[in-house]
């Protein structure tokens, strides 16, 4: 049996909620590069991560999200690939003990293939390299979260697969009328098919929309592959009340939506932007309810 299935065996997992905007209201500021934090307040990134582990977390997260070489260059921190990253898996590991799961998170680059300000090759390697240092370090998986380029999507993979470990690849869904397309134009299904033959273990959504957008997504990455489905949905959209950014959906709306989620495919449930520990302890409550029931 494959680690992914083992994984899987009794059924779907409950992952963590949102990194970035814990961190905020631990006091990161605007602008300031969150993975920095592993190293400036080890602490503090310690404690979103245990707080997720003891809402009930299965599968948490490393603050990795812009630790690859690329990303980093564009803050002058290209030099701290690597111990930015030794450190998010790090402080992960220890918070999550024997409990959970450990899936380190890769985010997109933030540069246009399509306007030539990237090369391909350049591509492939900023991610392999990110990823050697994930997996030498101890995740569990690798996450690609939050991808609107499928091309872009395809070089990560093809990087990261060097590592030797399961690949999740996830995109956000926030375009076209009905919001259900990547920025780029790619429609569930056609993200499905081309990443499960590239070589991806799971696929799935994130961010872009609130819960209740989600299942329709789900069930149409579903239905174009074999692959498990992972799905962290935001705690709605953002709104600008008194000069904040407030996410207003609850955590008992978006925990209700996870039976419907599970019905439409999803092997892997969490939260993104705008979810906390609330939000896993309300979808935590939701699953045993659902199994106590059955």
């Amino acid at each position: 049996m494959s680690r992914l299935a083992a994984w899987l065996a009794n059924g779907p997992l409950i992952t963590d909620g949102a990194w970035g905007t814990q961190l905020q209201s631990l006091g990161l500021p605007l602008g300031v590069v969150p993975d920095t934090w592993n190293l400036e307040h080890p602490e503090h990134v310690e404690s979103v991560a245990r707080a997720y582990v003891e809402a009930g977390s299965q599968v948490i997260l490393t603050n990795t999200f812009r630790a690859n070489r690329i990303t980093l260059a564009d803050s002058g921190l290209a030099d701290l690939v690597e111990p930015l990253n030794r450190a998010g898996v790090s402080i992960s590991r220890r918070a999550a003990g024997s409990k959970a799961l450990v899936f380190a998170s890769m985010g997109p680059t933030g540069k246009m293939l399509l306007t030539d300000d990237l090369d391909p090759a350049q591509v492939t390697s900023a991610f392999a390299e990110q990823a050697r240092v994930l997996a030498a370090n101890g995740a569990d998986a690798l996450l690609l979260e939050t991808f609107s380029d499928l091309e872009e999507a395809k070089l990560a993979l093809t990087g990261v697969r060097q590592a030797g470990l399961p690949v999740i690849v996830s995109f956000a869904f926030d375009s076209g009328k009905n919001l259900d397309r990547t920025m780029m134009g790619s429609t569930p299904e056609t993200v499905a098919s081309e990443l499960e033959a590239a070589g991806a273990d799971v696929v799935g959504a994130n961010c872009g929309a609130g819960i209740e957008r989600f299942a329709p997504v789900c069930q149409r990455l579903r239905a174009a592959c074999s692959l498990p489905i992972w799905i962290k949905a935001n705690a709605g959209l953002p709104e600008v009340k008194a000069g904040a950014v407030v996410y207003t959906t609850s955590a008992a709306f978006f925990a209700g939506h996870y039976s419907l989620l599970i019905e439409a495919g999803a092997s892997f449930l969490g939260g993104c932007c705008g979810t906390n520990p609330e939000f896993i302890r309300a979808l935590v409550a939701t699953r045993n309810a659902a199994c106590a029931s059955n």
